[in-house]
């Protein structure tokens, strides 16, 4: 007769942080788990695919500069909605057309244009050295527009939006802060066979539990999301949208945060992340597609009704300044003054633009650009017939 199994002890269970008191307990990275789980490895490979179909379709557009000036667009704006800072993408360019001394009456767009500077300022640095934690410095001082450092003093919790209840007190103390975003700037340099999307999102949940600053941490965490990714070499340029699948899930992505803290529940956290970069990447990808094709759609209309006109050149600024102004041409050596005005007003003739006054200037809009960056839809009129409203995907 065989002996009875004895009793197994208990496996110890992780202690749940209480939310009232610091979490200066946080543990070191790289996590004491096996993150690479099938679920995980399974969902990298879709992830990898759409980013890889991204790039290639990226490469594709001649003047680089429409996609640099566009899509970390559309991510300062969703990026910025996720902290409740709420503003629009017409609103966005229009204030990147005038300049920061001009007076505005939507304050958000200004705070958005600081995410996009960011992002371009991370995106130059990452030529001269990597991701550290001086960057995330440099980062957070440009989106929030102060010369903060991190947090010295202690009383920093975050609550529940509703119910004002606390539901996390981050890492106190200067030095301990600073240990902490050290271990994060090793994890993040790390030569690891762990996938580089796997480290991502475990980088992205690491920083935002060090909440290493006063404000502006979840703006400069997904900035690194994405920097993270050009340095891994699986991005060319800051291009993903990935804000938008975190806006449109937000109470998802702060519950998967908090699994991790509360239950060491990793792989969560992870699919979410990857879901993202896979679900935000065909998206981008099919938008990305649609601006060349109403490039070439517009081209093509130039060329067919003022031959004189067209040039690659012209097309190409006013997807790079779909609020343009004369300046805008003759910086670029596009005639003078008088020149750049006539042309831009033929353009207005044959529908390619629309003709506005905005503050002590005169722009001229690329409407059909802006509202295909707008748009959920990846398709547009064709020119000389009325966008189809109230689509969406």
């Amino acid at each position: 007769m065989a002996k009875p199994t004895p009793p197994q002890a208990p496996k110890p269970r992780k202690a749940i942080p209480d939310p009232a008191r610091p979490y200066n307990a946080l543990p070191a990275l790289p996590p004491a788990v096996d993150l690479e789980t099938k679920a995980v490895l399974k969902r990298c490979v879709a992830a990898r695919t759409e980013l890889a179909e991204l790039r290639v379709s990226g490469q594709l557009i001649p003047d680089q500069s429409v996609l640099i000036n566009a899509i970390p667009m559309l991510e300062a704006r969703a990026s910025s909605e996720i902290e409740n800072i709420v503003t629009t993408n017409d609103s966005l360019f229009r204030e990147a057309s005038l300049g920061h001394d001009s007076p505005t009456t939507d304050p958000a767009a200004k705070e958005a244009l600081r995410y996009r500077t960011a992002l371009h300022q991370g995106f130059q640095t990452l030529t001269e050295r990597p991701i550290t934690s001086r960057l995330a410095v440099e980062t957070c001082r440009t989106i929030t527009g102060t010369a903060l450092d991190v947090r010295a003093t202690p009383g920093t919790t975050l609550r529940n939006g509703v119910t004002g209840e606390v539901v996390y007190t981050p890492p106190e103390g200067a030095d301990v802060i600073r240990d902490m975003l050290g271990n994060w700037e090793r994890y993040v340099n790390d030569e690891s066979d762990v996938d580089p999307l796997i480290r991502m999102a475990v980088q992205h949940y690491q920083f935002e539990a060090i909440h290493p600053f006063g404000d502006g941490n979840g703006r400069t965490g997904r900035i690194l999301n994405l920097l993270f990714l050009v340095q891994a070499g699986l991005l060319d340029k800051p291009t993903l949208y990935l804000s938008r699948h975190i806006l449109r899930t937000r109470a998802e992505y702060y519950a998967s945060l908090a699994l991790v803290t509360r239950s060491g529940n990793w792989e969560a956290w992870v699919l979410y992340m990857l879901t993202a970069v896979e679900q935000t990447a065909r998206w981008t990808n099919l938008k990305v597609r649609a601006i060349r094709e109403l490039m070439q759609a517009t081209a093509t209309h130039v060329r067919a009704e003022r031959p004189r006109l067209y040039s690659r050149e012209l097309v190409e600024l006013i997807f790079t300044q779909p609020y343009c102004r004369i300046e805008n041409l003759t910086e670029h050596g596009l005639g003078t003054r008088k020149t750049a005005s006539l042309h831009l007003k033929e353009l207005v003739d044959i529908g390619v633009l629309a003709e506005e006054k905005v503050w002590r200037d005169k722009v001229f809009i690329n409407r059909k650009y802006l509202d295909l960056l707008s748009s959920d839809e990846h398709a547009f009129a064709p020119y000389g017939m009325r966008a189809v409203e109230g689509k969406s995907k």
